[in-house]
């Protein structure tokens, strides 16, 4: 079960780490299209070729690990890239993250650890073809719900004359975005379930599809909530909807069972709330920090604010250590004398 856990967190750290690569490059391109003088600055620019490497390296794992190990293991598991894309954040791109950010990350990495403790006694996933229509019976009419919710919800903001969305609404679009993302892993270990079970292999391809169709519809939906409501809202909602809807969906349609242990299925359930707290803290952690007792918020942002003066510090240690910018420095102070000279004469 290891095999796996370790595939996923390598996988969920590609495609994060990769997608901040690639917004890092695309700081300096031109809006990507078809032109090839276009195509060629993407091409040779460095950060974004290696974060689209990345990422494409993160979704071959990914496929790998669901063909080893359940879903009710991976999907919660996955959830661990935010932790790992952080930690990639802090070191590499210098980023300041407070306590709240640390414990996030600890829980994460616990949920793991119980995930792949509880997860090693799970049996095989078996399907039953019955099950199949009633889950796309019962997602099909989750979203007519949500949809029908979110259209009362536009229609009420209209008729106040309100321009800001309403929480309802983003929640609702991280909902969806989350569901669709958790059946996409659902249909991709659903191919590989079928091949053992000794179905044709074109099923394989096909289900990689419909899940490849669910991923960027779930994106898009992600995209809508982004736009018109908080990032803090949706990205935790579709995490945590990513989440159950993989457990649940496994357990249902693919016949993945809990652990028949006692001490293995309780490790399995609390790596699962584990994990789910964790993202949780990581996406709502600067807002979490303004409703926390007054001591406690100060202790928390003067540990920040220590943190962040550590790091001018050090790159000011190395700005002085390096003789080329003393000079570029001095230069540049040397042309601004002369010119602020010139123009009081």
């Amino acid at each position: 079960m290891w095999e796996p856990i370790c595939l996923t967190l390598a996988a969920t750290a590609g495609n994060n780490i990769g997608k901040v690569l690639q917004k890092k490059g695309t700081v300096i391109l031109p809006p990507l299209s078809l032109k090839l003088k276009v195509v060629k600055a993407y091409a040779f620019n460095k950060a974004w070729i290696i974060g689209f490497l990345m990422d494409i390296f993160g979704a071959l794992l990914m496929l790998r690990a669901l063909s080893l190990a359940p879903v009710s293991v991976i999907q919660p598991v996955s959830g661990c890239g935010l932790a790992i894309l952080c930690i990639f954040s802090h070191f590499y791109l210098k980023e300041v993250m407070n306590a709240i950010d640390w414990v996030g990350i600890v829980l994460a990495g616990v949920g793991t650890i119980g995930v792949g403790v509880g997860g090693e006694e799970q049996k095989a996933s078996s399907i039953d073809i019955f099950h199949l229509p009633w889950l796309v019976v019962i997602i099909a009419i989750l979203f007519v719900l949500l949809n029908t919710w979110l259209r009362i919800c536009k229609r009420q903001r209209r008729e106040q004359e309100l321009m800001q969305s309403d929480v309802v609404e983003e929640i609702i679009f991280g909902l969806e975005s989350g569901i669709l993302f958790g059946m996409a892993s659902v249909i991709s270990k659903m191919g590989f379930v079928l091949l053992e079970q000794g179905f044709s292999q074109m099923l394989v391809p096909v289900c990689l599809l419909i899940s490849i169709c669910c991923s960027g519809t779930g994106f898009v939906y992600q995209t809508r909530g982004l736009k018109h409501g908080r990032a803090i809202v949706v990205s935790t909602c579709a995490a945590v909807a990513s989440i159950v809807t993989g457990v649940l969906a496994g357990m249902f349609a693919l016949g993945e069972q809990l652990p028949s242990a006692p001490a293995a299925r309780l490790l399995l359930l609390l790596g699962w709330v584990c994990i789910i707290f964790g993202v949780i803290l990581l996406v709502s952690s600067r807002r979490l920090i303004q409703h926390l007792p007054r001591p406690l918020r100060r202790l928390v942002r003067s540990s920040t604010d220590r943190s962040n003066n550590l790091r001018r510090s050090s790159s000011l240690r190395t700005r002085e250590s390096n003789p080329s910018a003393v000079i570029h420095a001095t230069t540049l102070h040397h042309l601004l004398t002369t010119t602020t000279a010139k123009e009081k004469a």
